[in-house]
C-alpha cells in the first residue's frame, strides 16, 4: 500500500448515480461514518474538532461516549471493538489530544485491533508553522498505527474515511488515524456514497485463502504427528465466530491437545478436555512442556511473541513447525517454521478441514494415546493449586470464586496490567470468544476500567467485570466519571495487594529483594472514592465470606468498586525465568531459587 492519498477505492458499476449532496467536510465525515455503520464514537473534544463537534450535535444516528481523557478514549473503543468484532472510533483534538491517544493506538496495532482515530488538526496554512495545540500527528502516529492520512482536500474526505475502515478492518486489523485540518471541516463539497459491498482498495489486497499446495503439506503433517499441539491466538478471534468455530471442529476431529495464547482465550471453550491450559511465562505446565516436546506443531493466528519463546534457540527444538497468519511479516520473524501459509485463519481453517474430509484422513491413535499419557502425567503436577488459609484471601482464590459465581451469567471481563491479570487468564475460564479483554502486547496499565467502559456501552444488559489492580486502576481512574454518567453497572474487582505486583515480584526474584518504588504509599479508601463519583463501594477481606461478598457486588445495582485486600507478598507462579527455556518453570517460591536460572541477558529481557 503506498500511504498516499492518491490510493483510491475501486467502485465497480458506476450505474445511475443521484446527484452527489454538497456539504461542509465535518458533515461528510459524520456522514461517511454513518455509512460505514458508526453507531458510537468516543470522543473529547477542543478547538480544533469544534466543526465535527457542531456537526455532530445535527444528527441522531452516532452516540458520542464523553471520555476524561483521550487515552481512555482509544482504551474504550478497544474494548468496544474488541467485544464487538466491530471497528472502533475515536474523535480527539489536535495535539495534546492527538499525543494523548498515541499509548492507545500502540496497543491497538500490537494487538491487531480495528480502530479509526479522527484527530483535529489546526488550518492548513498553519501547518509547520507551531501553532497553538499543533503537533505532527501524521509524524507521530506513522509508527504506532497501520496506516495514517492528513487530509488537504475536502473533496476527498469521505473517500479517505471509507479508505479507512477498509485498511484497519482487512488483513490483520490495526489502528488507522485520519488527520482533519480545522478548514477542511468548514470548507464545502460534495458527498456520494459509494457502493460498499463492492469496496476495495486499489493496492491494498490482502490474502485471504491459502495457497493450496501448502495447506495440503500443513494437512499430511498434521495426520501424521505423533505428538502434536495446536497453538493459538488472537488471530482466530480477530476472523470471527466461524474461525473459532472451524478451530473446535478440527480440534474435536483429530482429538489432539491445544493451547491458547493470553489474546487467544475463548478461542476454544477452556473447560474442554483437550484445552490444556494457557502457555507462556506465566503459562500452565503441560502446555509449554507440551510446546517443547512435540513433534508438529500447528500455529494459528499467534505470532511466536518473546512471552511465548523464552529462549529462542530452545523453542520447541524437534519440531516441525506450521504457521497459519494473514499478516505475511510475522512468517519467519521470530521463529523459523516449516511451513507458512498467509492467509485468513478462518478461511484456511476451512481448507484445512475440506482437504482432511476429502481425503479422509485420521490421526495416529496409538502415537496419540501415548502422547495424551505424557500430558496428563504434566497435569497431575496440577501447577495451579494453592493453600487458601483463613486469615488472608489469596489473590488466586478471589479469580477462581468470581468466576465461579459469574459462569452462569452473560459476562464479559476486561483487566488492567499486571499479576491480577495474569491470575485473570490462569483462573477465569473463558468458553467462547470475544468475551476477553486484556492488553497483550504493549501490557498497558491503565486499559481495563476504559475497556471496560466500551464493553458496557457494547452489551448494556451483560455483566462486565474489570479484574483490576490497584496501581494500574489509579493509571485511568478519571474514567469512572464516564461510567458514572452514562450509568454504566460496571464492576470493578480489585485485587489490592498495595504493590506494583508484577515489578515487585521481579525484584523480589531479580534484584535480592531491592523494592524500589513498588509500594503504592498513598492509596485512595476506594469505598469514599466510589461515594464521591456516585457509585457503591466495599471491603472485601474476609476468606469466610468471599462468596457472599462477591455476589453482593454482582447484585448490587449500578457500579461498584470491590476493594479486595489480598496478599501482598503472593507471587504468581507457575513461571518462566526470563531468559530461561520455555520448558525450565518454577512453580513455586520455595521449589529452588529462581535466581539461579537467571542470567545477565535474561534480566535484559524482563
Amino acid at each position: 500500500m503506498s500511504g498516499t492519498e492518491q490510493d483510491v477505492l475501486d467502485n465497480e458499476n458506476p450505474r445511475s448515480r443521484v446527484a452527489p449532496e454538497t456539504m461542509s467536510g465535518a458533515e461528510i465525515l459524520i456522514r461517511a461514518l454513518t455509512d460505514q455503520g458508526v453507531e458510537v464514537i468516543f470522543g473529547y473534544p477542543g478547538g480544533a474538532v469544534l466543526p465535527i463537534y457542531d456537526a455532530l450535535f445535527s444528527q441522531n444516528q452516532i452516540r458520542h461516549i464523553l471520555v476524561r481523557q483521550e487515552g481512555g478514549a482509544v482504551h474504550a473503543a478497544e474494548g468496544y471493538a474488541r467485544s464487538t468484532g466491530k471497528p472502533g472510533v475515536v474523535l480527539v483534538t489536535s495535539g495534546p489530544g492527538a499525543t494523548n491517544a498515541v499509548t492507545g493506538l500502540t496497543d491497538a496495532l500490537m494487538d491487531s485491533i480495528p480502530i479509526v482515530c479522527l484527530t483535529g488538526q489546526v488550518a492548513t496554512h498553519l501547518i509547520g508553522n507551531d501553532a497553538f495545540q499543533e503537533a505532527d500527528t501524521i509524524g507521530i502516529t506513522r509508527p504506532c498505527t497501520k496506516h495514517n492520512y492528513l487530509v488537504k482536500d475536502t473533496s476527498k474526505m469521505g473517500r479517505v474515511v471509507h479508505e479507512a475502515f477498509y485498511v484497519a478492518t482487512q488483513g490483520r486489523p490495526g489502528p488507522v488515524v485520519i488527520d482533519l485540518p480545522k478548514d477542511v471541516c468548514v470548507n464545502q463539497a460534495a458527498y456520494e456514497k459509494p457502493d460498499l459491498a463492492s469496496l476495495h482498495h486499489k493496492t491494498y489486497r490482502p490474502a485471504d485463502v491459502g495457497n493450496e499446495a501448502q495447506v495440503k503439506e500443513a494437512v499430511e503433517l498434521i495426520a501424521g504427528a505423533k505428538r502434536p499441539v495446536f497453538y493459538t491466538g488472537g488471530g482466530l478471534i480477530n476472523s470471527g465466530p466461524e474461525a473459532c468455530n472451524r478451530l473446535r471442529e478440527l480440534v474435536k476431529m483429530t482429538g489432539y491437545p491445544i493451547t491458547n495464547t493470553l489474546m487467544g482465550l475463548g478461542a476454544y471453550p477452556a473447560s474442554d478436555d483437550q484445552f490444556i491450559g494457557m502457555l507462556g511465562m506465566h503459562g500452565t505446565y503441560e502446555a509449554n512442556h507440551a510446546m517443547h516436546d512435540c513433534d508438529v506443531m500447528i500455529c494459528l493466528g499467534a505470532r511466536f511473541d518473546d512471552r511465548i519463546t523464552g529462549r529462542l534457540d530452545a523453542f520447541s527444538p524437534d519440531s516441525k513447525k506450521i504457521h497459519v497468519d494473514v499478516d505475511r511479516s510475522s512468517i519467519n520473524k521470530n521463529i523459523h517454521v516449516d511451513i507458512g501459509i498467509v492467509g485468513d485463519v478462518g478461511q484456511v481453517l476451512g481448507q484445512i478441514l475440506e482437504y482432511w474430509k476429502a481425503k479422509n484422513y485420521s490421526p495416529n491413535r496409538e502415537a496419540l494415546s501415548e502422547w495424551w499419557t505424557i500430558i496428563q502425567r504434566w497435569r497431575s503436577r496440577d501447577c495451579l493449586s494453592y493453600n487458601q488459609g483463613t486469615e488472608v484471601i489469596l489473590p488466586q482464590h478471589a479469580v477462581k470464586r468470581l468466576y465461579e459465581l459469574t459462569k452462569g451469567r452473560d459476562t464479559y471481563i476486561t483487566t488492567e496490567v499486571g499479576q491480577h491479570q495474569m491470575w485473570a487468564a490462569q483462573y477465569y475460564k473463558f468458553e467462547e470468544p470475544n468475551r476477553w479483554m486484556t492488553s497483550g502486547g504493549l501490557g498497558t496499565m491503565g486499559y481495563g476500567l476504559p475497556a471496560a467502559v466500551g464493553v458496557q456501552l457494547a452489551h448494556p444488559e451483560s455483566l462486565v467485570v474489570d479484574i483490576a489492580g490497584e496501581a494500574s486502576t489509579m493509571m485511568n481512574i478519571q474514567e469512572l466519571s464516564t461510567a458514572i454518567q452514562y450509568r454504566l453497572p460496571l464492576k470493578i474487582f480489585i485485587l489490592n495487594n498495595r504493590w506494583m505486583g508484577m515489578v515487585r515480584q521481579w525484584q523480589q526474584l531479580l534484584h535480592g529483594c531491592r523494592y524500589s518504588e513498588t509500594y503504592s504509599e498513598a492509596l485512595p479508601d476506594f469505598v469514599k472514592l466510589a461515594d464521591s463519583f456516585g457509585a457503591t463501594g466495599m471491603v472485601i477481606e474476609n476468606p469466610a465470606t468471599l462468596d457472599e461478598d462477591i455476589l453482593k457486588m454482582l447484585d448490587t445495582p449500578g457500579l461498584v468498586i470491590a476493594d479486595v485486600r489480598v496478599a501482598q507478598e503472593e507471587n504468581c507462579f507457575p513461571m518462566v525465568p526470563s531468559g530461561a527455556a520455555h520448558n525450565e518453570m518454577i512453580l513455586s517460591a520455595d521449589q529452588e531459587d529462581v535466581t539461579h536460572h537467571v542470567t545477565d541477558a535474561g534480566q535484559a529481557l524482563v
